[in-house]
């Protein structure tokens, strides 16, 4: 096919841009399910749940780069620096679903986990045009976000190919900041462009080219390792307990008092008593409980111990 011209004087590169396409297993055709749409609908669950199932498997292939592209993100956050997501369309809402869940769930500041989605907060709910094909728009973002090399730029895209993902990665690599790319075909130009490069290969998709599907379950997968498992490396958890869980409504509220009685074993009123010496926050009522220290106390030896409880729990076992 032959490139044409539009009558503003643009290339017509879809001919281009289809053969590219082609060569991604992530828009290949599954002639099995050429008739899907004729199947009941018991069976059409059924199937749709064998090829979920698939996914985990794809994701364990690449604990070892996980694990590596965590422990590197975790060392910088210790350092005072942030977890930044950066993607276009599903795998950009992705990104923001996975910060927006990081304050309630492990206290951290809004601006510590960041989620950039090309064509900014409204393509959460209606596609921006031409956003994600833009290398530029992902480096203004993050220069918004005044960009350090403290800094881990998450890339995400399921194709591998995407712009806006590629050109966050790029950008923040210059900067200096740790950069990681999380896509779902092999040999990907996002791998390629980031230190870190994550590729999770779930294969064609049920429906050909909607990569909400196995490729976003992935990339969800994924994306929740990065953020709990940094959480954990940063001293958000005691054991398996969101000891830094925010208390912002009544069911966060009951969910505190029941960490802290898993963790301590105390009465309700020694419980209800820590939290009110320790404005409510967790971790502190814990060590509060086991150390046998008061709210301020409690509050230093945290500070102290960069808010790790086990090693502030050591600090009182040793004075």
């Amino acid at each position: 096919m032959t490139s044409t011209t539009d009558a503003s004087g643009t290339t017509d590169s879809y001919g281009e841009l289809r053969a590219q396409l082609a060569t991604l297993t992530t828009e290949a055709f599954r002639p099995e399910f050429a008739e899907i749409d004729r199947l009941p609908t018991a069976e059409i669950a059924r199937i749709m749940n064998g090829e979920d199932a698939t996914v985990p498997t794809a994701v364990a292939e690449r604990l070892p780069q996980i694990a590596a592209a965590i422990d590197a993100a975790a060392e910088r956050m210790a350092r005072g620096g942030r977890l930044i997501y950066a993607g276009a369309g599903t795998a950009g809402r992705l990104g923001v679903l996975d910060a927006s869940e990081c304050p309630p769930t492990f206290n951290t500041d809004p601006s510590e986990v960041v989620g950039l989605i090309a064509g900014g907060p409204s393509a959460m709910v209606k596609a921006v045009e031409g956003a994600e094909d833009s290398k530029e728009l992902a480096a203004a973002d993050l220069d918004a976000l005044k960009l350090s090399a403290d800094d881990t730029v998450v890339g995400i895209s399921a194709s591998g190919r995407t712009p806006y993902a590629i050109g966050a990665v790029e950008h923040a690599r210059a900067q200096g900041a740790l950069t990681i790319g999380l896509s779902c075909n092999a040999d990907s130009a996002l791998a390629a462009a980031a230190e870190h490069g994550l590729e999770i290969v779930t294969g064609p998709e049920l429906l050909t080219g909607s990569t909400r599907l196995k490729a976003g379950t992935a990339q969800k997968l994924v994306l929740n390792m990065i953020s709990t498992v940094t959480m954990i490396r940063l001293g958000k958890t005691y054991g398996n307990l969101m000891v830094d869980v925010r208390a912002s409504n009544e069911k966060l509220r009951a969910r505190s008092r029941h960490i802290v009685s898993l963790a301590t074993g105390a009465s309700d009123a020694e419980i209800e008593a820590a939290l009110a010496a320790t404005d409510g926050e967790v971790k502190h009522a814990i060590l509060a409980l086991l150390g046998g220290v008061d709210g301020p106390t409690a509050a230093r030896l945290l500070t102290e111990s960069d808010g790790h409880l086990r090693a502030a729990l050591a600090a009182v076992h040793t004075t």
